[in-house]
């Protein structure tokens, strides 16, 4: 079941469900892929239709950010909890390792998709990671081919949103992958680039509060979760 929220759909699931769903799509015949909206991604699809489109014709939609959670409340429609993009994959890569699954990383700067191929395979022993590529393209065709040509069951798109999900859309189906999951700037921490937050703040949904810290630059990013609030409460009197 979906819940509504500003015109996404968002999967009604916990993370043991959506990983179990991962894992199913992984080996069912086709392409398939997963999106992992935060409210920043969900305001930018308000204006895109290209982009909402993308998103809601994911297999998964998984309610990324904490934010999300408030404004699926707020309009009396609760999702069971967050689905962290970061925590799906990790999940995911554990279950990988155990069927001896294949991965292919692609996305973030030249040389993060090594450094985090190796880390996880030393994290998850029994995950093969089939290759690696930086987002740095200008040509999809090659790249899709380099994916489809490394066998890979799997394929974490780490793009940035909404141009990940876009590119989901277009090639899935062409990569010979069976999942690709939009992941946005995880590679930067499975690489060790970026530091995660400390768990506590995970917990109470804080991280976006260490990243700002971490990064100032991000306030007019951080900007779109007031105002998605601010929808939000605007798309619970419209439905009164």
């Amino acid at each position: 079941m979906r819940i509504d929220v500003l015109g996404i759909g968002f999967d009604n699931i916990t993370m043991d469900q959506a990983v179990a769903e991962g894992v199913r799509l992984m080996g069912t015949p086709g392409a398939h892929y997963a999106a992992t909206p935060n409210p920043e991604i969900v305001e930018v699809c308000r204006g895109d239709e290209e982009a909402r489109r993308a998103v809601n014709g994911a297999d998964l939609v998984l309610a990324d950010g904490i934010g999300i959670i408030y404004g699926a409340k707020l309009l009396g429609t609760p999702l069971k909890g967050r689905v962290t993009g970061i925590g799906f994959a990790q999940g995911l890569m554990a279950r990988m390792a155990e069927n001896k699954k294949t991965l292919f990383l692609l996305g973030a700067k030249p040389g993060v998709a090594e450094r985090a191929a190796e880390n996880l395979c030393r994290q998850y022993p029994g995950l093969t990671v089939a290759g690696t590529r930086d987002g740095y393209f200008t040509e999809d065709e090659p790249v899709v081919e380099t994916i489809r040509s490394s066998g890979a069951d799997a394929v974490f798109v780490c793009l940035g949103a909404p141009k990940q999900e876009k590119w989901m859309e277009r090639w899935g189906e062409e990569t010979g992958a069976h999942l690709l999951v939009g992941l946005g700037g995880c590679l930067d921490v499975f690489s060790g680039d970026v530091q995660r937050a400390p768990e506590v703040m995970q917990r109470l949904g804080l991280e976006w509060l260490h990243r700002l810290m971490k990064n100032p630059g991000r306030i007019g990013r951080m900007m779109k979760l007031p105002l998605f609030l601010l929808h939000a409460a605007g798309e619970k009197r419209e439905r009164k």
